[in-house]
């Protein structure tokens, strides 16, 4: 874990050594700045019973100048050192957690889906957000406090021995019981941290589903119920960390119990051995106490890192589980780089999302595609039809078979390569905030304005896009909140055709839209990406009637393949769609509203 997470000082090595340089200096001063004041006090007092003996004794002949020269100097060197070493930790802990959190980014846009179902959105933001802030919280310590702490305890030690002698052993009788209270304290405290961010992960939860969907929240006036759901998370993670306050809360009156014990202590033994003439002066004992509080204070300060480190260990696990998780998608050594056409093979193809799952999601594919034919795919919900072409792009790996593309199997290609020739528009229509142009890129970065315009009139989106006062200029809200569905789904597919594919996958990317547009988007794939391979995933059977050929998924099987003609009345499933939804004849097909839209599949 310490090895990974040290790769993410990089840069920030040279500022990460030099803040415990500076910290040690600025202890080092400041253990030496209470035995200069003893050595000043001793000479003002030492003078004060001279300066009667005659005119020849002054401050400078009892050094008195000196020693105050010495001490601000010290005290200046001792602030700059103090102020350089906060500058430096500071700079260095925050590029680490930059460092951190772009590596941890990144990560996560390499993960393939099966990597991606692992991990849960609110897991990745908690870590993405209050992990990394915990972890650079512990990282600042270390490279600070935890060097102050033990080097002002060990120098303030060897210095209580030189200006108090034998009476400095108090100091070492109280650090080892003090630092067993203050570490069974944290001991008892680090189980209910690890357990307490675990709670975040639900907390996150219930706020990013709530607001996600808000609008079907307030449709069914759900808020009480989702009030309480969020109460009940926040609730959970508040129980945890007032008990584990409750248990830290001893730091402090125990400290106070042993200093002011030490200090007691320490005066009574002082005054009693200045009053016997044992040659320890008043200057020396008041030092001495100085001495003790900065021990104790150190030990107290040592504990509240240690506090924080052990809080943050368990941030550090679960962010070094995303960094040192795998992708399970990788291009080959020697990947080809080109793909030939448009043809898709599926050989004696099944699949499973989990090698734990217990059963196949898809079983006995055995489907061939030839370049620029027209494929439709009709089946109910859960039949695998997303599961089926999610294979064509390699999203996922096959567990049995092989998925071939333009000849080769899709193991074989750079996934690159293999993506920008697979468009895949998904169910879930995603558009990201900027200007439709922006968003039209995201399909091919050096578009011109012509192709982008081409794009979506065969999409049927430059007609309501020409609508918009600043038409490819509009500025599309996060998550497309500002145009309708249809309107999104047509945006997409445009996206997709600007990647001028050999392959084009629509899943279910037409549902929000009328028949009568998607008639029109058909039409335009027919006649102007004839050579494009066209897989289109449906609900509605005219969404696929013209189709070279139609798919009947049914329980992750192929159960028939055919043209409209020939599935109708010859294939039970899709007559019995194309009946349903027929029903009235054109009265319901005017509504073209049939199918579930953006519903997902369940993953087995």
């Amino acid at each position: 874990m310490l090895k990974t997470l040290a790769k993410c000082i990089r840069e920030y090595k040279t500022v990460a050594i030099l803040s415990p340089i500076f910290v040690t200096l600025e202890v080092i001063l400041e253990c030496l700045i209470p035995f200069v004041i003893t050595l000043l006090g001793e000479a003002i007092e030492g003078g004060a019973g001279l300066w009667a003996s005659g005119p020849d004794v002054t401050w400078q002949t009892l050094g008195v100048g000196q020693y105050a020269l010495i001490l601000v100097g010290m005290a200046i060197l001792s602030l700059v050192c103090g102020a350089a070493a906060g500058a430096v930790c500071a700079k260095a802990s925050a590029g680490f957690a930059k460092n951190v959190r772009q590596d941890l980014y990144y990560k996560v846009q390499e993960f393939s889906f099966e990597n991606i179902d692992k991990f849960s959105t609110p897991s990745l933001v908690t870590r993405m957000t209050t992990d990394i802030m915990n972890v650079q919280m512990a990282f600042m310590m270390i490279i600070r406090v935890a060097v102050r702490s033990p080097m002002m305890m060990i120098f303030s030690v060897v210095m209580a021995f030189v200006m108090g002698g034998s009476l400095a052993w108090i100091f070492i009788g109280v650090i080892f019981p003090l630092a067993a209270i203050l570490f069974f304290i944290m001991w008892k405290t680090m189980p209910l941290f690890r357990r307490v961010f675990k709670k975040y992960d639900n907390l996150n939860e219930s706020i990013q589903e709530n607001i996600k969907g808000i609008r079907v929240v307030k449709s069914y006036v759900r808020e009480d119920y989702e009030k309480e759901k969020f109460d009940h998370a926040a609730s959970d993670v508040q129980k945890d960390f007032t008990q584990a306050e409750r248990i830290l809360a001893w730091n402090n009156p125990v400290m106070q119990l042993f200093f002011y014990g030490v200090l007691s202590t320490v005066l009574f033994l002082g005054s009693y051995l200045i009053l016997k003439g044992t040659g320890l002066s008043v200057w020396s004992v008041s030092q001495l106490v100085v001495y003790g509080m900065q021990i104790l204070s150190s030990l107290m300060m040592f504990s509240m890192v240690f506090a924080m480190i052990t809080m943050s260990i368990e941030s550090a696990r679960r962010i070094c589980e995303i960094l040192n998780e795998e992708s399970t998608l990788h291009s080959p050594e020697n990947a080809l780089t080109e793909v030939a056409d448009g043809s898709v093979d599926f050989d004696g193809v099944s699949f499973k999302y989990s090698a734990t799952a217990e059963k196949n999601v898809l079983e006995g594919i055995d489907l061939h595609i030839k370049s620029g034919e027209t494929i439709g795919i009709i089946g109910g919900t859960g039949s695998s039809k997303t599961s089926l072409v999610n294979l064509i792009s390699r999203l996922y790996d096959v567990t049995e078979g092989s998925v071939k593309v333009g000849g080769h199997d899709v193991r074989e290609y750079d996934l690159e390569v293999l993506r920008n020739q697979v468009a895949v528009v998904l169910q879930k229509n995603v558009l990201f905030s900027g200007t439709i142009k922006d968003n039209l890129r995201w399909g091919n970065p050096d578009a011109t304005d012509e192709e982008m315009e081409e794009a979506c009139r065969l999409a049927q989106a430059d007609e309501f896009i020409q609508t918009f006062p600043q038409k490819y200029d509009t500025y599309i809200e996060q998550g497309g909140t500002n145009v309708s569905g249809g309107q999104k789904q047509r945006l997409c597919i445009a996206r997709a055709l600007l990647k001028k594919p050999k392959i084009l996958i629509l899943d279910d990317s037409t549902s929000a839209v009328d028949t009568h547009t998607d008639a029109l988007i058909r039409k335009a794939f027919k006649e102007f990406i004839p050579t494009t391979t066209k897989i289109i995933i449906a609900q509605r059977t005219s969404s696929v009637e013209d189709a070279d050929r139609i798919i009947i998924m049914d329980n992750g099987r192929i159960d028939a393949v055919g043209t409209h003609e020939e599935l109708l009345g010859t294939n039970a499933i899709y007559t019995e769609v194309y009946n349903t939804q027929n029903k009235g004849g054109k009265a319901v097909s005017s509504f073209g509203e049939m199918g579930d839209g953006e519903g997902g599949e369940d993953h087995a």
